[in-house]
């Protein structure tokens, strides 16, 4: 079977900011090939891209597609109404998915896939540091931008491949699997999962991918996790082995603990010394937009910032939060993402906050989503109790609202899966 990756001179990417399929046009631009792409936004991802090479165009637009394109790579997200996808179409070129090119990628490499509902990124980023202070030169693809290295793209030079896994509509069963690593399993992406039971068939068809040879690290006793391994067969290695709440660590919180023990499983079955393997987790300093410290406002407000979006991540980082600033005022940013997944899981939201003593609701960011008058913040700001909460317009009426009344040494901390960020960087570069 032909490798359209490798054989293909001219790729085009359709959604190329988005932060995993852009690492594979980063690969692609290492490897010599010319590189285009459409978004639209432009971002801190697009602008490190250009500088790499890359042709960016912002929007999406027939006229972005030339007949010399060997290959066009497009994000799940896009749909044939798009008029890249129908320019492709009508032009007959090659289109594979961003979860196709990566079973192009890892069909031939010893392949450490790190899925999981929470914790996916920090947990590859981990393993990636772990693998890279070994000198184990690992392939690394990661959902966010890794610290020491400023990428989500590392070129190795070994058999090891190391992979962000996303089960957002099935996509991590194009990976074929030598390790497989599941953190945990929530109800998330429910619009495309009917329910939890849904979800968990996902998870087992890809822990049935690992072959007999390989391994899958889990916890075993999590009773969400457990009914995806009665038919497997690879070998289940439990993260609760490597588990140390003592385990002093850069980034706060059990559950980067948590996410450290299936880091050091890993290492485990690689046979990395385990001297070595802890003290590369406990150097690790995180990745971009994981409780990210961003820096202070000109009136000693600390601001960070957290990719949260789901209410169990969101419990899991004002938790850590609490525990590193003790008793500092913790103001948050929220942003809801997706219409359908702050409709679906509102209860759970209004319940996130316990660790928070003020939290600021920005509106909701939609994504690929039409918009929905059904729901919006100020209905999650009505379910929130005993607890100071204020819905706003707009980020420029809550960085009016931090500036007039946040104090020094107050901590405020952006969360969400969509621009709310931009709120504490426009903050802290405004001093």
């Amino acid at each position: 079977m032909k490798n359209f990756l490798k054989d293909s001179k001219r790729v085009h990417f359709i959604g190329i900011g988005g932060i995993g399929i852009s690492a594979i046009a980063r690969m692609l631009i290492l490897e010599g090939k010319k590189v285009s792409g459409s978004d639209m936004s432009d971002s801190e991802n697009i602008s490190e891209l250009k500088k790499t090479g890359a042709k960016i165009f912002i929007g999406h637009d027939s006229k972005n597609i030339s007949k010399d394109i060997d290959l066009v790579i497009y994000t799940i997200a896009i749909t044939p109404e798009n008029p890249e996808f129908k320019q492709v179409v009508k032009l007959g070129i090659k289109m594979i998915t961003y979860p196709q090119a990566l079973h192009e990628i890892s069909k031939d490499k010893f392949t450490i896939a790190v899925s999981g509902t929470h914790g996916k990124t920090t947990t590859t980023a981990m393993i990636a540091k772990i693998m890279m202070d070994a000198g184990l030169d690992p392939t690394v693809i990661v959902g966010s931008m890794l610290k020491d290295t400023k990428t989500n793209f590392i070129a190795g030079k070994s058999k090891y491949l190391v992979v962000e896994s996303c089960e957002y509509r099935k996509s991590f069963l194009n990976i074929e699997p030598t390790v497989a690593i599941v953190t945990n399993i929530d109800n998330d992406h429910l619009d495309f999962y009917k329910d939890l039971a849904d979800i968990q068939s996902a998870f087992t068809e890809f822990v049935n991918k690992v072959p007999k040879s390989g391994y899958i690290i889990c916890n075993p006793r999590d009773k969400i996790v457990s009914p995806i391994l009665s038919d497997i067969k690879a070998k289940v290695i439990s993260s609760e082995e490597f588990f140390d709440r003592e385990l002093k660590m850069k980034v706060p919180g059990d559950h980067n603990k948590k996410n450290a023990s299936m880091a050091l499983a890993v290492a485990h079955i690689l046979q990395i010394d385990k001297h070595k393997a802890l003290k590369s987790v406990e150097g690790f300093s995180g990745t971009w937009r994981r409780f990210e410290h961003k820096g202070e406002t000109k009136d000693g407000v600390i601001v960070y910032d957290d990719y949260a979006h789901h209410p169990t991540e969101i419990k899991a980082t004002l938790k850590g939060a609490r525990e590193f600033f003790n008793n500092k005022k913790i103001i948050v940013v929220f942003q809801p993402h997706l219409f359908s997944r702050t409709k679906l899981l509102l209860n759970d939201f209004a319940k996130s906050f316990n660790d928070a003593d003020e939290v600021l609701l920005a509106p909701i960011y939609p994504a690929r989503e039409v918009f929905d008058p059904t729901i919006s913040s100020e209905i999650l700001s009505g379910k929130i109790k005993n607890k100071k909460v204020i819905s706003f317009k707009s980020f420029e009426d809550i960085e009016k609202y931090i500036k007039e009344n946040l104090k020094k040494g107050d901590v405020l901390i952006t969360v969400g899966a969509g621009d709310v960020y931009k709120i504490g960087e426009g903050l802290v570069s405004s001093i």
